[in-house]
This record gives C-alpha cells, structure tokens and sequence, in this order.
C-alpha cells in the first residue's frame, strides 16, 4: 500500500512537469509570439519551526506557471535542516505545488514533496545513522500581497515515523518575482 502511494505520487509529480513544459511547445499561431514565459514566476519559500529543543528550517525555490489571475501550478527543489536534541535530518528532494486564489488577498496551496533524508543521533557509542524517504502532501492557507504569501499548512502525511517536521502545523513564507 505504502509503494502504491509512493508510485501513485512519483507519477503526479512527473505529470505535472510535463504538463508545464508542454505549455511552451503549443501556440495556435506558429508566428505570434508565445505568451508562456511572461506566465512563468520564479521564486519559493521558506520555512522556519521552534519547539522545545527542536528547530527545523527549510529553503524551497520553485517555478510556478499562472495560468490565470486564480490558479498557477509548478515544481521545485526542497533543502531543510532539522535538530531535536543529539539528532539531525538533512533532507532534500523534489516538489510540486498547485496555488489557488480565490480573491487576490487570499492563497490557497496544495503542495507534495518526496523527500531523501539522512539523519544521524549522537549517542554514548557514537553515532547511529539512517536514511529514508519521506513524503508529504501540504495544504495551506495564506495572506497574499503582490508577489509575497504568508500563512500555514498541514502535513495530511503526517506521522511520527517517517518526518523531519516537529509537527503537522508548519508556517511559510512564499516568493514569486
């Protein structure tokens, strides 16, 4: 079951790349100039999570297409650090995101990541090491301005096995130029 998601993800995410890219391939007029890259805004996210004796921050840039004035959709690269007490994650891996605004000072997100993590304890016989993957699908909520989101999301992924996050709740803070 745990691999049929897995797949079932991997195939969404690889979907969602091509779907972008196949936007620059189709014009209706082979003259006119294409509309795609002044749709495409680079940018990302970061994120930041404090508990006792715990921290996580996390750095995801990211391209993203703007359909329209309500929905855009893109991918992007996930890097974050996480220590509680004698243990760190360093994690990384790929995103994919979908962005809702169903009026302009309101953000609706919808974003999974799979993510490679190589973790280390620091115990009295040394160090105990471990690498694993560990997905999560996000939904969010957030307050817009022109080109800056700053809201929350929930990890509906969530478990205490397989995370690097301290909880389900994690702020951010999104940038798109």
């Amino acid at each position: 079951m745990k691999f049929a998601i897995r797949a079932l993800l991997k195939k969404f995410f690889l979907g969602v790349l091509f779907l972008l890219l196949g936007f620059g391939c189709f014009a209706q007029n082979p003259t006119a100039k294409s509309d795609f890259w002044n749709r495409v805004r680079l940018g990302g996210g970061i994120g930041i999570n404090f508990s006792n004796g715990g921290f996580n921050g996390s750095i995801a840039p990211s391209a993203i297409y703007q359909f329209n004035d309500y929905i855009a959709a893109g991918v992007g690269a996930n890097i974050n650090f996480y220590k509680f007490n004698n243990q760190k994650f360093w994690a990384y891996g790929p995103s994919a995101i979908v962005l809702g605004n169903p009026i302009p000072q309101i953000q609706l997100s919808g974003e999974f990541e799979q993510l490679r993590v190589n973790s280390s304890i620091q115990t009295i016989n040394g160090n105990l090491e471990n690498d694993f993957w560990a997905p999560a699908l996000f939904f969010g909520i957030g307050y817009r301005t022109q080109f800056a989101t700053v809201g929350i999301r929930y990890n509906v992924l969530d478990n205490n096995e397989n995370t690097i996050y301290l909880n389900a709740w994690t702020p951010f803070v999104r940038v798109y130029f």
